[in-house]
């Protein structure tokens, strides 16, 4: 019987048919897979469940229950709890304080924190999650920020939740921690709608499976068994994809980056490495391998402790992101949201925001030229938004990873792209289209650096592999050596003298 039910839901926004007469269900204690291409309407569906915003037409009933939602905590009273992708907690509050918000356990007014932290600990030992109650959660990795929120839905007993990319961010130990989580609560009764772009997640863990098209229903798989891959990925594009990495070999130009000794907090031993023009190269590691951290030093956000960059064979004397830009080195960061977007502005001003001096003449800046350029790179880099002036925070996580694309292209001489977890959250359809801009920057003569947690991705469109462990390189391998085994075997810390058989 159908514990959850979507009805004729639809909604639209100035410029866009975000749903349209979105039917169906879900049963209890089942995992229903969500699927569809970025700005196929998921987001969208997931706001009106909780309670974010309000359907045009159409009913969401819980338990025979139509449910009338005028805010988000009238979901949560209804037993619904949705896990955004961009994560909702509070940085400068502890672990238990958000956990507890709003909840806080006390006496006469006065909050007793040590019951509080108690409380927590207990229960976060109980589902099997590792983290201190009383760490802020500023001090606390991505990863570990969303295995709070995941634990705060268990520990609230909700009836349903909902879960948006919600490995993206995490470690396969911590995801496997989440997966354990699932099957506890499909065996109380809880409903799990799971959205996520990774279809051996689907595979494993989906009962069911809806996926969506342009705001439509594209197809509703009651038996996830009866379906297999193929189908789903043309569901959701309205095409096959029969090779998503489109790899090809391309010659590589003098070396355009080299990197001697660089060194800095989290990183156990100086790096060193090069990257030709033309040159994709990939760094791999698990989390807490140094990856991220080598990006920021590399490109000047966090202050390196020593080394030398070189770009075209000038030295980058300054230690700033300001430097690094006029020598050619831009980044993409891994928190779009925090270290990348700037929320509250539109498109356009995301795009211009770094190159507004380019068309600034005599200090003053053309809104004609702006808006151009906005227009051009929306169009070059198929960006879909019904206008530059629209919101950034509006579009899918696709579409924002493009606009920062789009921000430093439209920078002057970029010689060299380091982009952190470039398909993060993001559609088989867009992750293609994402991979081809890739390729094309690479075909003009630019270096591009690719990191991602993603072993398949780093594998697919690489020509070389550097695999970090613990803060220093373990591994440089060329294309032709690619094998994940290898690669694994040399990224795990207790495996690292394996390298050597790379």
């Amino acid at each position: 019987m159908a514990f959850l039910e979507f009805k004729d839901i639809s909604k639209g926004y100035p410029g866009v048919q975000a749903l349209s007469n979105v039917s169906f269900s879900v049963e209890k204690g089942a995992v229903h897979g969500l699927m569809g291409e970025n700005g196929a309407g998921k987001s969208t569906l997931i706001r009106l469940l909780s309670g974010d915003q309000s359907a045009d037409t159409g009913t969401i009933s819980i338990d025979g229950v139509t449910q009338t939602y005028k805010s988000v905590r009238d979901a949560f009273a209804s037993g619904v709890i949705v896990i955004h992708q961009e994560l909702q907690l509070v940085p400068e509050l502890t672990v238990a304080e958000n956990l507890w918000l709003g909840r806080f356990p006390s006496s006469a007014g006065v909050i007793n924190r040590r019951s509080l932290s108690d409380s927590v600990a207990l229960k976060l030992r109980d589902i099997g999650i590792d983290i201190d109650p009383d760490a802020k959660v500023s001090s606390l990795s991505i990863g570990e920020r969303q295995m709070v929120e995941i634990a705060k839905a268990v520990i609230l007993d909700a009836r349903v939740i909902a879960l948006d990319e919600p490995t993206s961010s995490l470690s396969s130990r911590e995801s496997e921690v989440l997966f354990a989580l699932i099957e506890k609560l499909k065996a109380k009764g809880t409903v799990i709608l799971y959205v996520s772009h990774r279809l051996d997640e689907i595979f494993r863990l989906c009962d069911s499976l809806t996926v969506l098209r342009d705001g439509k229903l594209a197809a509703h798989h009651p038996d996830i068994a009866e379906t297999n891959r193929d189908q789903i990925i043309a569901e959701m594009v309205g095409r096959e994809i029969s090779n998503i990495w489109g790899w090809r070999p391309r010659e590589f130009g003098p070396v355009r980056l080299e990197v001697s000794d660089l060194s800095g907090p989290n990183l156990r031993q100086p790096i060193s490495f090069s990257v030709r023009q033309g040159e994709i190269l990939g760094f791999f590691g698990l989390i807490g391998a140094g990856r991220s951290e080598m990006a920021r030093l590399l490109f000047g956000a966090d202050r390196r402790e020593g080394g030398r960059v070189v770009v075209d064979g000038v030295t980058v004397t300054a230690n700033s992101p300001g430097a690094s830009i006029r020598a050619g080195i831009v980044l993409c960061p891994e928190d779009r949201k925090h270290d990348g977007i700037v929320q509250g502005r539109s498109i356009e001003e995301n795009i211009t925001i770094s190159s507004r001096r380019h068309f600034s003449p005599f200090g003053i800046l053309s809104p004609k030229k702006e808006a151009s350029v906005a227009d051009d790179f929306i169009a070059r880099l198929r960006v879909r938004t019904p206008s530059r002036l629209q919101d950034i925070i509006n579009l899918s996580g696709g579409n924002q990873q493009k606009v920062i694309l789009g921000r430093w292209l439209s920078e002057q001489g970029v010689k060299v792209l380091v982009i952190d977890e470039p398909t993060r959250g993001i559609d088989i359809g867009a992750k293609a289209e994402i991979y081809e801009i890739l390729y094309g920057l690479a075909a003009e003569g630019m270096a591009i650096i690719v990191i991602s947690s993603e072993l398949p991705e780093v594998m697919g469109i690489s020509d070389r592999i550097m695999v970090m462990c613990q803060g220093h390189v373990a591994a440089d391998v060329p294309r032709p050596d690619f094998h994940e085994r290898l690669i694994l075997t040399a990224a795990l810390p207790d495996r690292t003298a394996a390298a050597a058989t790379l």
